[in-house]
């Protein structure tokens, strides 16, 4: 079940010049309705998956208008979803994350953007990069150069980036040029307002149907169309776009301000870094709490294609040019050294990865290193900096400050498993057979249960893509003295999994063991809805099963077991693992996520307890007395809510273990302690919430008779 974004979906449908308060993310949803937008898809991906969240939950809006929405099976049919703007003028949008959804959907955009667009297509891409980012260090940059198709990074704040959605749809069609539009995480979930406009019905729709076909041959992607194609997006698409770009005034300069401007310097930044630019200046003092700058900014909200005359303009007469460019390689940089010596332009230094760093994110303490060394080392005339060196360090000293009035550094706490998470059971359980076959090859795959290549499963030896884990392992399965072992999520198999790896795998006849982790939801993008989804949507087909899928591509070995029962899961897999039967073998882990589970749970039990009904909860625990301190359960299972505590026993000198309040009952810790036959000291406990008359007899009854087993002497304590 996707989360729930009723109460935003209402932003959606204010009108023109009401005011609209809220998140970037929804502020390009509701860009997309006022653009006049016929068609929306995409796959979910961070941090752009609310935006299909958001659509879903405003079904009203979109039948209303005619539009039509569509959660697509992979970036490739999103991107494919986009033909529709080659032949007709319909406006359409797709969405998906970074580097890594456009991998996957590559083939389809080259032949969109070879073949040109009629109508405004629009690509909404997470720019998921730096420490925070759960993907590939790579940058979009490099596709978009290589197809040309057009890149907006917006200026972050919402209306820039309204504005910017709503000019991409027209750069689109002024250039018959797919365009994408990157955003970081930071852009999506910036708050901020912006004046509204009226929702556009579209002139084609569901409402507003298509009655004739349109044949060209010089839109279809066959030679000798593709070399007239390939002609024509540099000799009239490109300059077509250059020239929207120039009279639209998509990309904006910031002049230098207040009583003692620089000219003889600027700073050309990509437009989702301006807010870390000019942060920066506002700390080293060259900027008002408002943005004059002392140092002009060439800001880029179109990143590529860049625009000769802008970049000549804005470098006229400056000595000294810093570019601002997240990422690697300095594709920035190197267009506008290419520009200048072009232009035979002498005496202007360009400075960027030298005082930048080559790599990383771009936080704010970065670039205000890299301005502090671009001013000192290039004395801005006008401008009296030497005092940048000296606030430089004082703004670094508060840090060091900080780290010593904390004294010694927090352990590092690396990414892990939610508590309760239905996928841990499966990694203990392989750690109990590898006590007995050894070690064996595990090809991991793209979701939450990549989380096993950290302590204590250090589980997974190699990641290749999302739903590839399995075709990974086809060259390993055969060179390996011992079967191994393929894990994939059921988000990653209906993603990519389902052809490229169980159909290859039947196909070739492969040996190997696929464990399918089916907790119900593409977990590790916000739970979204996949077909074989427990609950699903009056919009979405019910009757997809995984188990039926696999049996109708010629899946002969196939089972299913219950996550939590770690005993089961622990025997399935060495009865796969010694099986005489040749060929595939699946083992289905089911187990519904944790986090939709209680999402879903406690408003019925909130519900139900304000009814005065009677609710259980189950919670596990420790027996402090009979825990030795040995600590397997906790290497065995890993769950955040096992942890220790101070014995009790002045003899115990270690910890013992101990289950705390975060405690969801799933019970994986005496099932893990049984299963490995370790201690017994693991206890079930229910807590009844508005006990009934029988609920307190037997507490009365139980109560007693503990009394008369108990000790006399623990009696009087």
């Amino acid at each position: 079940m996707e989360r729930s974004f009723e109460a935003e979906v209402e932003l959606l449908k204010l009108g023109r010049g009401q005011a609209f308060h809220g998140e970037g993310i929804l502020a390009v949803t509701k860009a997309l309705l006022q653009s006049g937008v016929s068609y929306v898809g995409g796959y979910q991906g961070a941090p752009v998956s609310h935006i299909m969240d958001v659509l879903s939950d405003a079904r009203e809006i979109m039948d209303e208008l005619g539009i039509h929405i569509e959660t697509n099976a992979s970036e490739a049919g999103a991107a494919a979803m986009l033909g529709a703007s080659i032949n007709y003028p319909m406006r359409g949008a797709v969405v998906w994350k970074s580097t890594v959804g456009t991998n996957v959907a590559s083939d389809a955009l080259s032949n969109l953007a070879s073949a040109g667009v009629k109508g405004g297509a629009l690509i909404v891409i997470g720019e998921d990069y730096g420490e925070g980012a759960s993907a590939i260090q790579e940058r979009s940059h490099a596709f978009a150069m290589k197809s040309q198709l057009w890149m907006l990074d917006p200026r972050p704040n919402l209306p820039t980036i309204v504005h910017m959605v709503e000019k991409g749809f027209e750069l689109s069609e002024a250039s018959n040029t797919p365009v994408f539009l990157a955003l970081r995480i930071r852009a999506c979930h910036l708050h901020g307002s912006f004046e509204a406009k009226d929702n556009r019905s579209p002139l084609i729709s569901r409402r507003h149907l298509l009655q004739n076909p349109d044949f060209d041959f010089g839109r279809v992607c066959l030679p000798p169309s593709t070399y007239a194609q390939e002609k024509h997006k540099t000799e009239v698409r490109w300059p077509a776009a250059v020239k929207f770009i120039r009279e639209h005034g998509l990309n904006e300069f910031f002049a230098g301000a207040g009583t003692q401007p620089s000219d003889d310097v600027g700073i050309i930044c990509q437009g989702g870094l301006y807010n870390a630019t000019i942060r920066a200046l506002q700390q080293l003092g060259l900027s008002d709490s408002f943005g004059a700058t002392k140092i002009p900014i060439y800001c880029l909200n179109v990143t590529y294609p860049l625009v000769p005359e802008e970049v000549m303009q804005f470098c006229a007469g400056k000595r000294a040019l810093l570019i601002i460019e997240e990422g690697q390689p300095a594709y920035i940089e190197d267009a506008v050294l290419a520009m200048l010596r072009r232009q035979e332009v002498i005496g202007a230094k360009v400075h960027g990865k030298d005082v930048l760093p080559s790599a990383g994110e771009y936080t704010n303490e970065v670039v205000l290193t890299g301005v502090a060394r671009f001013v000192e080392t290039s004395a801005p005339r006008g401008l009296d900096t030497a005092y940048i060196p000296k606030v430089h360090q004082r703004l670094a000293a508060a840090k060091s400050a900080a780290a010593e009035l904390l004294g010694a550094p927090i352990p590092p706490r690396q990414p892990g498993f939610c508590v309760g998470c239905p996928e841990r059971p499966v990694f203990s359980a392989m750690k109990l057979v590898e006590r007995e076959t050894g070690a064996f090859h595990i090809s991991a795959d793209i979701g939450c249960h990549t989380f096993s290549a950290l302590a204590p499963f250090n589980i997974g030896n190699t990641v290749l893509g999302y739903g590839l884990g399995l075709a990974s392992n086809s060259a390993v399965d055969s060179m390996f003295g011992r079967r191994t072992v393929t894990i994939m999520g059921d988000g990653g198999f209906w993603h990519n999994g389902l052809t490229s790896g169980v159909a290859n795998a039947v196909f070739n006849k492969n040996d190997g063991i696929l464990l399918i982790m089916k907790n119900g939801y593409t977990s590790a993008t916000g739970t979204q809805n996949i077909p074989s989804s427990p609950h699903q949507t009056e919009y979405k087909s019910r009757d997809m099963g995984i188990e039926k899928t696999l049996a109708g591509l010629g899946v002969k070995w196939m089972k299913t077991v219950h996550n939590y029962r770690v005993s089961d899961m622990a025997k399935t897999l060495k009865e796969a693992m010694t099986s005489s039967f040749q060929g595939l073998k699946v083992i289905i882990a089911e187990g519904e996520c944790q986090l939709e589970r209680q999402r879903r749970i406690r408003p019925q039990n909130a519900e139900r307890l304000g009814r005065g009904q009677r609710v259980v909860r189950e919670r596990f625990g420790v027996d402090d007395d009979t825990c030795s301190g040995d600590h397997s359960c906790i290497r065995l299972s890993g769950c955040p809510s096992l942890t220790v505590k101070p014995s009790t026993d002045p003899l115990k000198l270690d910890p013992v273990a101990h289950v705390n309040n975060g405690c969801v009952g799933c019970g994986l810790c005496g099932e893990v302690a049984h299963a490995a036959i370790l201690c017994p000291s693991f206890y079930r406990a229910e807590i009844v919430q508005n006990p009934g008359a029988w609920d307190r007899f037997l507490h009365l009854v139980r109560q007693t008779l503990i009394g008369w087993l108990q000790p006399q002497e623990r009696k009087a304590a």
